[in-house]
């Protein structure tokens, strides 16, 4: 397995104009009723001043009347439009983000690891307030074109009124721009380094919570939490950081906002008080310079916005655009259930060189965990095939030659720690509801005093990686997930470690019965299932150093004496 030539990556520019293009009708309707809204917005002050020069000149209560109607018509217009353009732009927000977070997940959970320095919880974090974050550039970009839309209309009217009133409206926006893209600058380099110490105390609790019971069984409990704090209180630091920042931001928009109003309305005073406009265009230009702030401050926060979105797209980016650690191959084993281990060196594993017949019970008495855990570890593909010497053969075919879905198929390799899921005891045995022998694999991993045990049965609600079962109850419950899949190979590492030895060696018999025939292999220290396999591999300082029935070693080898009985 390698990794392609032709793997490409996906930066965070990419991210937003896929989220951008694939909702161009929605943002098309939302911008346009959105726009309709800031005119209509707009058009109220405008309305009001030629209402008051034509009430003024006239004095008839026809066009009093008509002037009513007119603004019974914008005041219409400005609800519906904010309210269906606002509804069409968020489902599309709430669509798209849930893309991005289905997309994120998906990495993380294809059958070939990502190459990304990032843990669970991290993970957890991009696929959660950044997706959302990422997503907000749906509603951005509209309301950004509205607020411009309002600014020129109000832009338009002043300049029909004078025209030194229309560009100061115009020359004052480009210059309140140009001072917030500064400091929207900041907030997005702010806002990317708050979210990466916010994830990775995600990280730190979701590791917590895995060891909370080793932690209280030891007393670390407390050294965790200051470890926890440690992390939550330079999240919280960059949070201020970044407050502080929004803060700036705010204030400066809203203070160079309120100077252009300002400007705009001693400049109208000034005019009107020169006789160079009217009354009407005098209430129309304090009543734009009122009305125009709306528009102003969206349209000034609007950069902020966009650079938190970027920010957030380049933590997506970690993930979508990590390769994936190898490139499975596309071959499918033989027929036959035969597993190889020729000349493995990996960690603590010194060529290691063993074979298991299709049908064969082997059991692997492993002198030191870490060789188990190797072992396991490249049994399982977790370890790609560049990354260690020799080779495994599965039905005669080399593991990196074949797909991932095919090992899947063929091998499966159950780990001491299997997790446990929220759902049923039957949803945990059999996830995918297709398979024939659950009542066979809950017999045979003594599971059934726990289905007794409820008056649901299998249909009895597990919690959360099991936690309201037993470590014993926990461990069955993966071994009846293992024993129901029913697969050609299987490898159990340690699967009775939580169990005492009358259950123990019950589960030894059963799983020997049922696995009758088909190729299994136990790492394991247990005298009883070391007893029940056909023959024993001793592994010891990375290689096999003895073979034989467990009775024989027992009889001929001191060493494997003291190891494994108890």
């Amino acid at each position: 397995m390698t990794t392609p030539d032709t793997w490409r990556p996906r930066p965070a520019s990419d991210i937003l104009r896929t989220a951008l293009r694939r909702n161009r009708g929605a943002m098309i309707w939302g911008t346009v009723l959105m726009g309709l809204y800031q005119a209509g917005e707009t058009a109220f002050p405008i309305a009001l001043g030629l209402i008051v020069e034509h009430t003024m000149r006239d004095r008839s209560l026809g066009s009093l009347g008509l002037s009513i109607a007119a603004l019974a018509v914008i005041i219409t217009t400005v609800s519906l439009s904010w309210r269906f353009g606002m509804r069409i732009l968020q489902k599309a927000n709430t669509t798209e983000a849930h893309r991005w977070r289905v997309k994120v997940a998906a990495c993380g959970l294809q059958p070939v690891a990502r190459d990304v320095d990032l843990k669970s919880g991290e993970i957890l974090t991009i696929a959660t307030e950044d997706a959302d974050q990422t997503a907000d550039i749906i509603e951005v970009v509209p309301l950004l074109i509205s607020s411009l839309v309002a600014v020129g209309v109000a832009a338009v009217a002043l300049g029909l009124a004078d025209i030194r009133l229309g560009l100061l409206v115009i020359v004052g926006t480009a210059a309140i721009m140009s001072v917030l893209s500064v400091l929207s600058k900041r907030i997005g380099s702010s806002t990317q380094e708050q979210q990466a110490r916010v994830a990775r105390a995600g990280a730190k609790v979701a590791d917590l919570i895995t060891g909370l019971r080793p932690l209280h069984g030891f007393g670390g409990n407390h050294a965790a939490f200051r470890s926890y704090r440690k992390v939550s209180t330079e999240a919280k630091l960059q949070a201020v950081t970044v407050a502080k920042v929004n803060g700036a931001y705010a204030g400066t928009a809203l203070a160079l906002n309120a100077v252009l109003a300002g400007a705009v309305t001693l400049t109208a005073g000034w005019l009107a008080f020169d006789g160079q406009i009217n009354i009407g265009e005098l209430v129309m230009a304090v009543g734009l310079a009122q009305f125009i702030m709306e528009p102003l401050r969206l349209f000034s926060e609007m950069p902020k916005y966009v650079m938190i979105a970027r920010a957030s797209a380049e933590r997506m980016a970690l993930v979508l655009t990590a390769p994936p650690v190898t490139t499975p191959g596309s071959e499918h084993p033989a027929a036959g259930g035969n597993l190889e281990i020729d000349c493995v060196r990996h960690g603590t594993l010194r060529d290691l060189k063993f074979t298991v017949a299709a049908g064969e019970f082997v059991a692997i008495a492993a002198y030191q965990p870490r060789a188990a855990a190797d072992l396991a570890a490249v049994l399982a593909a977790n370890v790609p095939p560049d990354a260690y010497e020799g080779a495994v053969r599965v039905g005669g075919q080399d593991l990196g030659e074949m797909s991932v879905e095919a090992v899947r198929a063929h091998m499966l390799v159950n780990p001491y720690d299997g997790e446990i899921f929220a759902g049923t005891l039957r949803t945990n045995i059999d996830p995918s509801g297709t398979s024939r022998t659950v009542p066979e694999a809950v017999e045979a991993s003594m599971l059934t005093d726990v289905v007794a045990l409820h008056r649901d049965g299998l249909d009895y609600g597990v919690r959360d990686r099991g936690a309201n079962l037993s470590g014993g109850q926990r461990q069955r419950l993966s071994l009846a997930r293992a024993l129901a899949a029913d697969s050609e190979i299987l490898v159990l590492h340690d699967p009775t470690t939580a169990v005492d030895a009358v259950t123990e060696q019950l589960i030894a018999r059963n799983v020997a019965k049922l696995r009758r025939g088909r190729t299994t292999v136990v790492i394991t220290s247990s005298p009883a299932l070391l007893d029940v396999a056909d023959r024993v591999l001793v592994l010891d300082e990375g290689v096999v150093t003895a073979e034989d029935t467990h009775r024989n070693l027992l009889a001929d080898d001191a060493d494997y004496c003291l190891a494994v009985a108890r």
